[in-house]
Protein backbone atom coordinates (compact mmCIF):
# COMPACT_ATOMS: atom_id res chain seq x y z
CA UNK A 1 0.00 0.00 0.00
CA UNK A 2 1.10 3.35 -0.72
CA UNK A 3 1.04 6.11 1.98
CA UNK A 4 -0.46 9.36 0.48
CA UNK A 5 -1.43 12.86 2.42
CA UNK A 6 -5.60 13.27 1.72
CA UNK A 7 -5.75 16.14 3.22
CA UNK A 8 -3.80 19.71 4.99
CA UNK A 9 -5.13 21.95 7.52
CA UNK A 10 -4.13 24.55 9.55
CA UNK A 11 -5.14 26.90 12.36
CA UNK A 12 -3.47 30.34 13.59
CA UNK A 13 -4.10 32.63 16.19
CA UNK A 14 -5.92 35.89 14.98
CA UNK A 15 -3.83 38.13 17.02
CA UNK A 16 -0.41 39.64 15.10
CA UNK A 17 2.51 41.04 16.68
CA UNK A 18 4.13 43.06 13.81
CA UNK A 19 8.04 44.14 13.94
CA UNK A 20 6.43 47.63 14.62
CA UNK A 21 4.78 46.15 18.15
CA UNK A 22 7.74 44.25 18.86
CA UNK A 23 10.44 47.57 18.57
CA UNK A 24 7.83 48.97 21.82
CA UNK A 25 8.96 45.58 23.30
CA UNK A 26 12.53 45.63 22.89
CA UNK A 27 15.34 47.40 21.56
CA UNK A 28 15.24 46.27 18.12
CA UNK A 29 14.41 47.61 14.47
CA UNK A 30 11.67 46.72 11.86
CA UNK A 31 14.87 47.09 9.21
CA UNK A 32 17.32 44.65 11.91
CA UNK A 33 14.78 42.01 12.39
CA UNK A 34 13.93 41.60 8.58
CA UNK A 35 17.58 41.84 7.84
CA UNK A 36 18.52 39.26 9.67
CA UNK A 37 15.80 37.23 9.73
CA UNK A 38 12.85 37.64 7.11
CA UNK A 39 10.06 38.38 8.95
CA UNK A 40 7.38 40.91 9.42
CA UNK A 41 4.85 39.32 12.02
CA UNK A 42 3.70 36.40 13.86
CA UNK A 43 0.80 35.48 15.10
CA UNK A 44 0.10 35.00 19.41
CA UNK A 45 -2.26 33.01 20.88
CA UNK A 46 -4.89 35.09 22.99
CA UNK A 47 -5.90 33.90 26.79
CA UNK A 48 -8.29 30.84 25.94
CA UNK A 49 -6.04 29.40 22.96
CA UNK A 50 -3.71 26.54 23.73
CA UNK A 51 -1.66 23.85 21.70
CA UNK A 52 -4.61 21.65 21.86
CA UNK A 53 -7.11 24.32 20.86
CA UNK A 54 -5.21 24.70 17.74
CA UNK A 55 -4.59 21.77 17.32
CA UNK A 56 -7.65 20.55 17.29
CA UNK A 57 -8.44 23.60 14.60
CA UNK A 58 -5.91 22.25 11.85
CA UNK A 59 -7.00 18.39 12.15
CA UNK A 60 -10.52 19.66 11.43
CA UNK A 61 -9.68 21.24 8.74
CA UNK A 62 -7.62 18.32 7.60
CA UNK A 63 -9.88 15.89 7.85
CA UNK A 64 -12.87 18.01 6.18
CA UNK A 65 -10.69 18.19 2.73
CA UNK A 66 -9.58 14.17 3.70
CA UNK A 67 -13.43 13.35 3.61
CA UNK A 68 -12.51 11.57 6.73
CA UNK A 69 -14.72 11.58 9.85
CA UNK A 70 -13.04 11.64 13.44
CA UNK A 71 -13.88 7.82 14.55
CA UNK A 72 -12.20 6.66 11.66
CA UNK A 73 -8.64 8.03 12.78
CA UNK A 74 -6.33 5.21 14.18
CA UNK A 75 -3.59 7.49 15.60
CA UNK A 76 -3.05 10.72 16.27
CA UNK A 77 0.50 11.88 16.50
CA UNK A 78 1.07 15.26 17.53
CA UNK A 79 4.69 17.02 17.50
CA UNK A 80 5.39 19.69 20.04
CA UNK A 81 7.90 21.31 22.62
CA UNK A 82 4.69 23.42 24.06
CA UNK A 83 2.17 20.54 24.94
CA UNK A 84 -0.67 22.08 27.44
CA UNK A 85 0.53 19.65 30.25
CA UNK A 86 3.87 18.22 30.92
CA UNK A 87 0.76 14.84 30.93
CA UNK A 88 -1.43 14.01 29.76
CA UNK A 89 -0.26 14.02 25.97
CA UNK A 90 -1.95 16.93 23.81
CA UNK A 91 -2.46 14.18 21.35
CA UNK A 92 -5.59 13.08 23.78
CA UNK A 93 -7.07 16.22 24.69
CA UNK A 94 -7.20 16.96 20.78
CA UNK A 95 -8.75 13.22 20.46
CA UNK A 96 -11.66 14.41 23.01
CA UNK A 97 -11.93 18.08 21.41
CA UNK A 98 -12.33 16.23 17.98
CA UNK A 99 -14.52 13.30 18.97
CA UNK A 100 -11.90 10.50 17.44
CA UNK A 101 -12.95 7.81 19.69
CA UNK A 102 -10.65 5.02 17.91
CA UNK A 103 -7.32 6.84 18.00
CA UNK A 104 -4.05 5.69 19.83
CA UNK A 105 -2.84 9.09 20.39
CA UNK A 106 0.35 10.54 21.91
CA UNK A 107 3.51 13.40 21.44
CA UNK A 108 6.78 13.46 20.40
CA UNK A 109 9.49 15.88 21.26
CA UNK A 110 12.09 16.70 18.31
CA UNK A 111 11.33 20.32 18.52
CA UNK A 112 11.18 21.96 14.81
CA UNK A 113 11.68 18.77 13.27
CA UNK A 114 8.76 17.18 15.31
CA UNK A 115 6.47 17.17 12.39
CA UNK A 116 8.40 15.10 10.19
CA UNK A 117 9.76 12.63 12.78
CA UNK A 118 5.52 12.28 13.20
CA UNK A 119 5.29 11.26 9.96
CA UNK A 120 8.09 9.11 9.57
CA UNK A 121 6.24 7.09 12.27
CA UNK A 122 3.21 7.28 10.67
CA UNK A 123 4.44 5.75 7.85
CA UNK A 124 5.59 2.48 9.21
CA UNK A 125 2.36 2.15 11.21
CA UNK A 126 0.64 2.97 7.84
CA UNK A 127 3.13 0.08 5.60
CA UNK A 128 2.66 -2.55 7.40
CA UNK A 129 -0.86 -2.73 7.95
CA UNK A 130 -1.23 -1.19 11.85
CA UNK A 131 -3.09 1.67 10.72
CA UNK A 132 -5.16 3.20 7.90
CA UNK A 133 -5.86 6.35 8.80
CA UNK A 134 -3.24 8.83 10.58
CA UNK A 135 -3.73 11.96 11.50
CA UNK A 136 -0.40 14.31 12.03
CA UNK A 137 0.37 17.72 13.63
CA UNK A 138 2.27 19.80 14.26
CA UNK A 139 1.51 22.18 17.26
CA UNK A 140 3.24 24.95 19.13
CA UNK A 141 2.42 28.04 21.37
CA UNK A 142 5.64 29.39 21.51
CA UNK A 143 4.85 32.97 22.52
CA UNK A 144 4.98 31.42 26.14
CA UNK A 145 8.30 30.05 26.43
CA UNK A 146 9.91 33.32 24.28
CA UNK A 147 11.84 35.59 26.58
CA UNK A 148 10.07 39.09 26.04
CA UNK A 149 13.02 40.89 27.37
CA UNK A 150 15.49 39.04 25.04
CA UNK A 151 15.58 40.69 21.67
CA UNK A 152 17.66 38.14 20.08
CA UNK A 153 15.04 35.36 20.42
CA UNK A 154 11.55 37.01 20.88
CA UNK A 155 11.21 38.09 17.58
CA UNK A 156 11.87 34.64 15.68
CA UNK A 157 8.80 32.87 17.27
CA UNK A 158 5.10 32.55 16.42
CA UNK A 159 2.14 30.28 16.89
CA UNK A 160 -0.15 28.25 15.01
CA UNK A 161 -1.05 24.26 14.17
CA UNK A 162 -0.38 22.72 10.92
CA UNK A 163 -2.39 19.22 10.34
CA UNK A 164 -1.87 16.27 7.89
CA UNK A 165 -4.56 12.91 7.37
CA UNK A 166 -2.19 10.22 6.02
CA UNK A 167 -4.03 6.97 4.54
CA UNK A 168 -2.96 3.87 3.32
CA UNK A 169 -4.43 3.59 -0.65
CA UNK A 170 -3.64 2.13 -3.70
CA UNK A 171 -2.11 4.54 -6.49
CA UNK A 172 0.64 6.75 -7.86
CA UNK A 173 0.63 9.56 -5.81
CA UNK A 174 2.26 8.81 -2.30
CA UNK A 175 4.92 9.34 0.11
CA UNK A 176 8.09 8.10 -1.27
CA UNK A 177 10.43 8.24 2.28
CA UNK A 178 11.22 9.53 4.94
CA UNK A 179 14.73 10.61 7.12
CA UNK A 180 15.07 11.25 10.23
CA UNK A 181 18.66 12.41 12.16
CA UNK A 182 20.09 13.75 15.51
CA UNK A 183 23.13 14.72 16.80
CA UNK A 184 22.94 14.72 20.54
CA UNK A 185 26.24 16.40 20.91
CA UNK A 186 24.54 19.79 20.38
CA UNK A 187 21.47 20.07 22.72
CA UNK A 188 22.59 22.66 24.76
CA UNK A 189 22.48 25.34 21.71
CA UNK A 190 18.97 25.47 21.48
CA UNK A 191 17.09 24.24 24.50
CA UNK A 192 14.56 25.24 27.36
CA UNK A 193 16.50 25.07 30.77
CA UNK A 194 13.54 24.82 32.65
CA UNK A 195 10.56 23.21 33.57
CA UNK A 196 11.77 19.58 33.88
CA UNK A 197 13.38 16.93 36.24
CA UNK A 198 16.33 19.17 36.27
CA UNK A 199 15.09 21.96 37.42
CA UNK A 200 11.93 22.34 38.66
CA UNK A 201 8.73 24.55 37.68
CA UNK A 202 9.06 25.39 41.28
CA UNK A 203 12.82 25.77 42.12
CA UNK A 204 14.02 29.00 43.45
CA UNK A 205 16.88 29.06 40.61
CA UNK A 206 14.69 28.29 37.66
CA UNK A 207 12.49 31.60 38.44
CA UNK A 208 15.63 33.51 39.42
CA UNK A 209 17.51 32.50 36.13
CA UNK A 210 14.22 32.49 34.09
CA UNK A 211 14.95 29.69 32.87
CA UNK A 212 11.51 28.29 32.12
CA UNK A 213 12.61 30.76 28.48
CA UNK A 214 13.97 28.95 25.48
CA UNK A 215 18.19 29.47 24.93
CA UNK A 216 19.45 29.44 21.47
CA UNK A 217 23.12 30.04 20.21
CA UNK A 218 21.91 31.42 17.12
CA UNK A 219 24.99 31.99 15.07
CA UNK A 220 26.07 27.97 16.36
CA UNK A 221 22.71 26.96 15.28
CA UNK A 222 22.58 28.33 11.96
CA UNK A 223 25.95 26.69 10.66
CA UNK A 224 24.49 23.41 11.99
CA UNK A 225 20.63 24.39 10.29
CA UNK A 226 22.39 24.90 6.98
CA UNK A 227 24.69 21.54 7.18
CA UNK A 228 21.88 19.51 8.32
CA UNK A 229 19.07 20.29 6.30
CA UNK A 230 21.22 20.02 3.01
CA UNK A 231 22.24 16.26 4.62
CA UNK A 232 18.61 15.30 5.20
CA UNK A 233 17.96 16.71 1.64
CA UNK A 234 20.57 14.48 -0.43
CA UNK A 235 19.58 11.68 1.52
CA UNK A 236 15.89 12.07 0.78
CA UNK A 237 17.16 12.21 -2.97
CA UNK A 238 19.73 9.36 -3.08
CA UNK A 239 17.13 7.14 -1.45
CA UNK A 240 14.78 7.58 -4.37
CA UNK A 241 17.35 7.79 -7.20
CA UNK A 242 16.69 11.69 -7.81
CA UNK A 243 18.47 14.81 -8.16
CA UNK A 244 18.08 18.53 -7.00
CA UNK A 245 16.70 19.09 -10.47
CA UNK A 246 14.04 16.64 -10.21
CA UNK A 247 12.83 18.79 -7.09
CA UNK A 248 9.14 20.73 -8.09
CA UNK A 249 8.91 22.24 -4.85
CA UNK A 250 10.97 22.41 -1.46
CA UNK A 251 8.93 23.28 1.85
CA UNK A 252 11.47 24.18 4.33
CA UNK A 253 11.34 24.75 7.98
CA UNK A 254 10.46 28.43 8.17
CA UNK A 255 13.09 29.16 10.47
CA UNK A 256 15.03 32.05 9.19
CA UNK A 257 14.92 33.36 5.60
CA UNK A 258 18.93 33.21 5.53
CA UNK A 259 19.04 29.33 6.69
CA UNK A 260 16.53 29.35 3.53
CA UNK A 261 18.27 30.70 0.98
CA UNK A 262 22.03 28.99 2.34
CA UNK A 263 20.19 25.32 2.39
CA UNK A 264 18.86 26.54 -1.47
CA UNK A 265 21.88 27.72 -2.51
CA UNK A 266 23.82 24.49 -1.68
CA UNK A 267 20.93 22.51 -3.57
CA UNK A 268 21.11 24.78 -6.29
CA UNK A 269 17.50 25.54 -5.94
CA UNK A 270 16.13 28.97 -7.41
CA UNK A 271 14.17 30.57 -5.97
CA UNK A 272 10.59 29.89 -7.97
CA UNK A 273 11.11 26.33 -6.21
CA UNK A 274 10.76 27.94 -2.67
CA UNK A 275 7.91 28.00 -0.76
CA UNK A 276 8.25 30.84 1.94
CA UNK A 277 5.79 32.31 4.51
CA UNK A 278 7.92 32.99 7.38
CA UNK A 279 6.89 36.34 6.94
CA UNK A 280 3.89 36.10 7.75
CA UNK A 281 4.43 33.61 11.03
CA UNK A 282 8.06 33.54 12.21
CA UNK A 283 8.77 30.65 13.32
CA UNK A 284 6.00 28.13 14.18
CA UNK A 285 8.56 25.24 15.26
CA UNK A 286 6.63 21.92 14.37
CA UNK A 287 3.96 23.56 13.29
CA UNK A 288 5.64 25.57 9.93
CA UNK A 289 6.25 23.21 7.56
CA UNK A 290 2.44 21.65 8.00
CA UNK A 291 1.01 25.28 7.76
CA UNK A 292 3.16 25.83 4.80
CA UNK A 293 1.97 22.66 3.42
CA UNK A 294 -1.91 23.70 3.80
CA UNK A 295 -1.07 26.98 1.98
CA UNK A 296 0.49 25.88 -1.02
CA UNK A 297 -2.07 23.26 -1.11
CA UNK A 298 -5.29 25.74 -0.44
CA UNK A 299 -3.93 28.09 -2.78
CA UNK A 300 -3.39 25.85 -5.77
CA UNK A 301 0.48 25.85 -6.10
CA UNK A 302 1.03 22.38 -5.75
CA UNK A 303 0.10 20.06 -9.02
CA UNK A 304 -0.36 16.78 -9.62
CA UNK A 305 2.44 14.90 -10.02
CA UNK A 306 5.18 17.59 -8.17
CA UNK A 307 7.78 16.25 -6.20
CA UNK A 308 7.45 17.90 -3.02
CA UNK A 309 10.61 17.94 -0.64
CA UNK A 310 9.83 18.85 3.51
CA UNK A 311 12.97 19.51 5.33
CA UNK A 312 13.67 20.30 8.84
CA UNK A 313 15.94 20.98 11.60
CA UNK A 314 15.30 21.90 15.24
CA UNK A 315 16.88 21.49 18.46
CA UNK A 316 17.99 18.31 19.95
CA UNK A 317 19.90 18.69 17.63
CA UNK A 318 17.18 16.91 14.96
CA UNK A 319 17.14 16.90 11.29
CA UNK A 320 14.56 15.33 9.24
CA UNK A 321 13.53 15.20 5.68
CA UNK A 322 10.45 13.52 3.18
CA UNK A 323 9.87 13.11 -0.19
CA UNK A 324 7.01 12.72 -1.68
CA UNK A 325 4.82 12.84 -5.48
CA UNK A 326 1.98 15.39 -4.86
Amino acid sequence: MNVRITGTGSALPEKVLTNADIERLVDTSDEWITTRTGIKERRVAAVGEYTSTLAAEAARRAMSMAGTHPEEIDYIIIGTVTPDFPFPSTACLVQDLIGATNATSFDLSAACSGFLYAVSIAEKFLRTGAAQKILVIGAEVLSRIVDWQDRNTCVLFGDGAGAVVLEALDGAHSLLSTHTFSNGTFWNLLYQPGCGSRNTAADSRTIDERLYYLRMEGNEVFKHAVRGMEEAAMKALDANGLTPSDISLMIPHQANRRIIDATAKRLGLGSERIFVNLHWYGNTSSASIPIALDEANRQGILRSEDTLLLVSFGGGLTYASALLKW
